[in-house]
């Protein structure tokens, strides 16, 4: 069955990456009115993250953050998918990065780094940041089932000279490339929701008390590889830069969760600078604790 669902879905995939980008979000205005209008995909956990947050005070400004959200989605979903047939000269015209010179430091005292970043803006073409660096990208995963979609996702990746790592193994992938002095740099989609545990690390988020993933965090002052943070902005439709941040340049001599709550912190003020360009489909709040009455 999956090997039908992809040979299905592998002409669609070839055709939309294929399309130029006029007609690309020409199609993401038809897919708008069909996810948005139609179906009206996960729209009560938008509805419900967005109020969480603070960002609509009156109905009218819940329905206009809502429909640019939606339109955005719509674009990331295509674009993600127009990676395929893009070209290098492609993704360094629309993908830019305003101080590679910031990670070049840290490769040239050959060391390793770990990238944190948030489900906003368009993640998804970070992929190309080994065009601006000379560290090997690798990006932490979790294996889709069906094999020829995740093989699928894995040739795109190498295209743009990065890799995929399953988060199962990465522990001790990345501690063999330490061992072989392989440069790389490594990213961390930071803020998803971790899984119910009784040791989660819970702190503030938009002033919800919500459990966050320490990974990185953890990881980085495990192999004292300096922390920066990946921020995403989109500068006008289908072109984006990327600016970073030090988080931690020696880990290990930090408090515990500093790192993370300095991540969380940077990521609340990024969203706050354009809500509609986060990923509000997600159910973030799907754990957080109920305040005292």
């Amino acid at each position: 069955m999956n090997r039908l669902i992809y040979i299905v879905a592998a002409p669609l995939l070839f055709i939309v990456s294929n399309l130029p980008f006029w007609l690309l979000y020409q199609l993401s205005n038809l897919l708008y009115l069909l996810i948005y209008r139609i179906i009206g995909y996960r729209k009560a956990v938008v509805q419900k993250n967005i109020t969480l947050c603070g960002f609509a005070t009156s109905p009218a400004e819940q329905k206009k953050l809502e429909r640019k959200f939606y339109r955005f989605l719509c674009d990331l979903f295509l674009e993600a998918i127009k990676v395929k047939a893009m070209s290098k000269k492609q993704m360094l015209k629309r993908f830019t990065v305003t101080n590679p010179e910031l990670v070049e430091n840290f490769a040239k005292q050959g060391k390793s780094v770990f990238v944190m970043t948030g489900h906003y803006g368009n993640f998804e073409w970070l992929l190309a940041l080994g065009y601006y660096l000379s560290l090997k990208p690798v990006a932490i995963y979790a294996p889709l089932q069906n094999k020829y979609f995740d093989n699928y996702i894995k040739n795109v990746r190498s295209k743009h000279n990065s890799a995929l790592v399953s988060r199962k193994n990465f522990t001790d992938e990345f501690a063999t490339y330490q061992r072989e002095n392989k440069l790389t740099l490594v990213g961390f989609a930071a803020d998803q929701s971790p899984q119910r545990k009784s040791k989660n690390y819970y702190r503030t988020f938009f002033g919800h008390e919500v459990p966050v993933f320490t990974g990185a965090e953890r990881l980085g002052k495990r192999f004292d590889v300096p922390v920066v943070m990946a921020k995403v902005k989109r500068t006008k439709r289908g072109y984006y830069e990327t600016t970073f941040s030090v988080l931690a340049e020696y880990p290990s001599e930090l408090p515990d969760y500093q790192i993370t709550d300095a991540f969380y912190e940077a990521l609340e003020k990024q969203i706050k600078e354009d809500p509609s360009l986060y990923f509000w489909t997600h159910n973030r709040f799907k754990l957080m604790r109920q305040k005292q009455q």
